[in-house]
């Protein structure tokens, strides 16, 4: 067995399509077909079916998935600390943060965790959606990864594989540009059915879109709502939003200094606010010794924080 091959299986179980996967690997798609077909002979079972157009999972697929995962993950991560070693590269810690996080957070977070514990790490962050942020740890292209986090909603990573810690606190606050003719939301909560209000709302592959859908299924106004404008940035929803074009949820750390600023309002009251965590995520497998460092500072400032 190849790593390739680990690799072509993660990317049809992320595309769900061969001419797609195919161009991800950036090879032809008769050779990744025989990829596929050869790592199903070396597993002995058909991993994918392929009787649909759109690609899925056998149940053989559903259990070799985590297991390619692990593969993949310790394979690169053993490369790495035998390059530490050998003292191949500098220390480096690798993160994946989603992007309102990346702007909002993690610059302050890492300045006063490094103010407290002079680590004299090197650092490289990647931002991505957070279904991209995902597929990087779990293909082992980042030691932590950094999100937000709600109980209703549901993350890639198996607990017997990851763990993770929390390390702040932030609000998904429903926002709205303000009246022009007065002051008030220009949308306010909670519409009626018979005229909902625009909603701008998140793409699937956010985790805040995630989030805010779990649990607006929970709470019910979803029908108070009418789909004006999709995203996966937060950014792009604050700048739609103060443009007048909708409701949507910000979070409290990117939209605070517009809140004070009178660019956007509140369009609910505290009721509608939904409390999320600022999550730190990583493998549960020994990591480099730079990021096996990082960590153990950061589960000490954090240890009274709930940890998974």
């Amino acid at each position: 067995m190849e790593l390739d091959w680990l690799e072509d299986f993660l990317a049809l179980v992320e595309f769900a399509h061969f001419s797609r996967a195919a161009e991800k690997r950036n090879i032809s798609q008769p050779a990744f077909s025989r990829r596929i077909r050869m790592l199903e002979a070396w597993v002995g079972a058909p991993l994918f079916n392929r009787d649909t157009h759109r690609i899925s999972l056998t149940v053989a697929g559903e259990q070799w998935r985590p297991v390619a995962e692990d593969l993949l993950r310790r394979a690169y991560l053993g490369r790495e600390r035998a390059q530490d070693a050998a003292g191949a590269h500098g220390a480096t810690v690798r993160f994946a943060s989603t992007h309102a996080l990346s702007v909002t957070f993690f610059p302050e977070w890492l300045e006063r965790t490094e103010a407290q514990h002079n680590l004299g790490l090197a650092v490289s962050l990647a931002t991505d959606s957070m279904a991209g942020c995902e597929q990087k740890m779990l293909q082992g292209e980042a030691h932590f990864l950094l999100c937000h986090h709600h109980p209703s909603a549901s993350v890639s990573f198996r607990p017997n594989y990851f763990r993770s810690v929390d390390i702040g606190r932030d609000l998904l606050v429903p926002a709205s540009a303000p009246r022009p003719d007065g002051p008030g939301p220009l949308y306010a909560l909670p519409g009626t059915m018979a005229e909902p209000l625009p909603h701008l709302t998140y793409a699937q592959v956010s985790g805040m879109g995630r989030i805010l859908a779990a649990n607006l299924a929970l709470d019910g106004p979803s029908a108070w709502l009418t789909p004006a404008f999709t995203a996966h940035m937060a950014t792009v929803l604050a700048m739609m939003t103060r443009a007048g074009r909708g409701v949507s949820w910000l979070p409290m750390s990117l939209i605070g200094g517009d809140l004070d600023a009178g660019a956007l309002v509140r369009a609910g009251g505290p009721e509608w606010d939904v409390p999320i965590a600022i999550r730190l995520h990583r493998p549960r497998a020994r990591q480099s010794e730079a990021a096996e460092r990082f960590w153990s500072v950061v589960k000490a400032m954090h240890e009274a924080e709930p940890a998974a």
